[in-house]
């Protein structure tokens, strides 16, 4: 009696105490990701590179853009999400608020391999930066608008943009995307539901 005592409150104590561990894990886990802002945005909305984002986001595609002339690519552009973008867009079909979005643009060499013409990323250029904003949280910032933060760093300066104001330094090329909230989600499989 007493076996089957000390097993009916064990077993219920050892799941609760594995609950609360996974809850603490998980938490912890979500806190140092990225999921929010806080790696990304200073108080004045400064943006940043976040750091580990390679590890620590999703892999929401890439993009290979055509040489000027002849095979292969200049440059290949490869997109990371904040932890729980991609499910929160297929969820509901938009970029939720504080979703981050960091694209990764490289220089390429082309060369021939046993596949084909073959183009790789090479040297890393620099990164754009998106946070999504519906909130207009920094109304006086000319980096924040259109419901985007927006800043491109070049490589050797993750922390300090060269951007000045979005709509001469980024609005413009991404003007043709613009009934799809500025983002070519047609590029990215993994918002396709």
């Amino acid at each position: 009696m007493r076996i089957s005592k000390a097993i009916g409150i064990a077993v219920p104590t050892t799941l609760i105490v594995v609950v609360v561990v996974a809850l603490v894990f998980v938490n912890s886990a979500s806190a140092g990701s990225g999921q929010g802002v806080a790696n990304v945005v200073d108080a004045q909305g400064n943006l940043r590179v976040p750091e580990n984002y390679r590890t620590l986001y999703q892999s929401l595609g890439s993009w290979a853009i055509a040489a000027d002339s002849g095979r292969g690519s200049k440059e290949m552009h490869v997109v990371y999400a904040s932890p729980g973008t991609i499910e929160a867009f297929r969820s509901a079909g938009r970029f939720p608020d504080g979703a981050v979005l960091v694209k990764e643009v490289f220089g390429t060499s082309t060369i021939p391999m046993t596949t084909g013409t073959v183009s790789h990323a090479v040297k890393l250029k620099g990164w754009f930066v998106l946070v999504k904003d519906g909130k207009n949280s920094h109304p006086g910032n000319p980096l924040w608008g259109d419901g985007w933060g927006w800043s491109w760093f070049d490589a050797d300066k993750p922390l300090k943009t060269t951007s000045t104001n979005y709509k001469k330094d980024c609005l413009g090329c991404h003007v043709p995307a613009k009934s799809t909230d500025w983002i070519y989600i047609s590029g990215y499989a993994a918002l396709q539901r």
